[in-house]
């Protein structure tokens, strides 16, 4: 069966507090334990020093005797619970306790010197040397085990190991002597840590358990308010995958979620855009493709079926002409468009004057321009106008936006190019005084096959495709095109280059460079 989300951060979370737990009551238990286990052997190994100054130097001396020394061992063993043995330096064990856990080794008046009856913890009988239970043993240095101490002991205990040294002065006149007079070994039940412990255990688990639920808690809380939004989201993106662009997540907060909402509803708008561009598409370029298909194929077989007599064929081939030169004209604009998507295009810069190609551009519209009576300023305001780029590509923009500009400009109208000098930057526009465009065209007309006039009544030779070139190449030079109009007021074209180092001057000045009153 396939978990949900929800069951997985569940798993994943209950996982990481199991395995957070476990690691804090480990080190914290591992840490207690050693804690009370030093603090514990600190407090043995001072008992001992103390037995040993008071019990061991009383015996040495002769003062107390064996039984005596059994006896003391049996009054401090049921203080501290625990055994304590004598051992001499020869490893011998002189005297023990027999308390450990509350019982004795013999009565305080008669106890021998190394009973026979060991404490009833004791898993087998006493050795007589210390050495019968390990042959290395080290009676003179201090220290301290956790263990059995050698199978002696049902349970672990703690060993400690005080080495028993007395001063020793034979007379007044002689310096004192250190005298190693064996170890007092004191093994004490771990009985009173590991009740402790489970005690820590409780204090610890218990939070543990409650933070768990409470934290389980607030995660059904959050899940719910974090994962129902993006089931949401999930649903509304099966709809989108369906083609359904107009539902809304209605998901309004300010969060992440809330910007992928957001991201998502501004996503299907775009989609939905597209989707539009798309139907635009094949309706434009089937209108475009079939409008001068149809003419070829009337004209052609009204030629050949003999419709049109022999003396007016050649003005219908050159109709026919005209109309295989558009389809080359779209088809090329295609390809290369295409190209210049896909590959970007390859950019032969160089340095040239500006004013050379604005001349040399204008001179394919003075027709065009005389014909329609359309004139044509050009205005340069900077003091320097050679610029770097491909001046092959730069010289089909500007024709394109004049082209453009020419389309839409009524008769006695006029068209102005402005040239702006600002930093390193030439701006350039192209400005009508034609019928203007709606916000909603601006944003349209960089889409290839666009076409303001949509019953292509007023521009049945465009393509469609020449601003989509325009917008490719300019954004090739890493150069920006803008575009600034209202409705009935006219549309400008502005788009930057950058400025060469030797730069031709033109500064200030002003042409008419198409007047449409000259005559050819």
């Amino acid at each position: 069966m396939q978990r949900s989300v929800l069951d997985r951060i569940y798993i994943a979370f209950l996982l990481i507090l199991i395995v957070s737990f476990g690691f804090l009551i480990f080190f914290i238990s591992y840490f207690t334990r050693r804690s009370l286990i030093e603090e514990k052997q600190s407090t043995l190994t001072n008992e001992a020093t103390l037995i040993s100054s008071q019990a061991i130097t009383s015996y040495m001396t002769g003062d107390i005797t064996t039984q005596g020394l059994a006896s003391l061992f049996n009054y401090y063993a049921r203080t501290l619970k625990s055994d304590i043995w004598y051992v001499n330096d020869n490893g011998v064990l002189v005297a023990t306790s027999g308390y450990f856990d509350g019982t004795k080794s013999g009565d305080d008046d008669d106890t021998s010197a190394t009973s026979d009856k060991p404490s009833v913890a004791v898993m087998k009988s006493l050795p007589h040397s210390i050495y019968e239970l390990d042959k290395e043993y080290d009676i003179h240095s201090n220290s301290y085990v956790v263990s059995d101490f050698y199978g002696l002991y049902s349970d672990k205990v703690i060993t400690v190991n005080t080495p028993v040294i007395l001063t020793y002065q034979e007379d007044e006149n002689t310096s004192p002597k250190n005298v190693n007079c064996g170890t007092l070994i004191i093994h004490s039940t771990t009985e009173d840590i590991n009740t402790m412990m489970k005690s820590i255990y409780s204090i610890t688990f218990i939070p543990c358990l409650v933070i768990i639920v409470i934290s389980f808690a607030l995660l059904q809380i959050v899940s719910h308010k974090v994962l129902r939004p993006i089931k949401k989201l999930a649903e509304v993106a099966q709809d989108y995958s369906k083609g359904d662009f107009d539902v809304e997540t209605g998901i309004k907060s300010s969060d992440e979620i809330g910007q992928l909402a957001d991201s998502m509803e501004y996503m299907a708008s775009e989609l939905s855009k597209l989707e539009e561009y798309r139907h635009d598409f094949i309706s434009n370029i089937s209108h475009d493709f079939r409008s001068p298909l149809t003419s070829i194929r009337g004209y052609v077989t009204a030629i050949q079926d003999g419709t049109i007599p022999p003396e007016k064929q050649d003005r219908y081939l050159g109709i026919v002409l005209d109309e295989t030169n558009r389809l080359t004209k779209l088809t090329q604009g295609l390809l290369d468009l295409n190209r210049l998507e896909i590959y970007g295009p390859y950019l032969n810069l160089t340095s040239f004057d500006f004013i050379d190609i604005v001349k040399t551009t204008l001179n394919t519209f003075e027709i065009k321009c005389i014909d329609k009576k359309v004139a044509i300023y050009l205005n340069n305001h900077a003091e320097a106008t050679n610029v770097t780029a491909d001046k092959t590509k730069i010289q089909q923009v500007l024709y394109n936006l004049i082209d453009n500009a020419l389309k839409f400009t009524p008769s006695n109208k006029n068209i102005y190019i402005n040239i702006v000098e600002k930093a390193d930057k030439l701006h350039i526009s192209v400005k009508d005084e034609g019928i203007g465009m709606s916000e909603d065209t601006q944003k349209k007309i960089w889409t290839r096959f666009y076409k303001n006039d949509t019953s292509r009544g007023k521009d049945k030779g465009g393509t469609g495709l020449g601003l989509a070139i325009t917008k490719q190449i300019i954004k090739a030079h890493n150069e920006t095109i803008d575009v600034y109009s209202k409705e009935g007021e006219g549309s400008e074209f502005v788009f930057t280059l950058t400025k060469a180092s030797d730069d031709a001057t033109h500064s200030g000045e002003t042409q008419i460079l198409i007047n449409p009153n000259n005559t050819l």
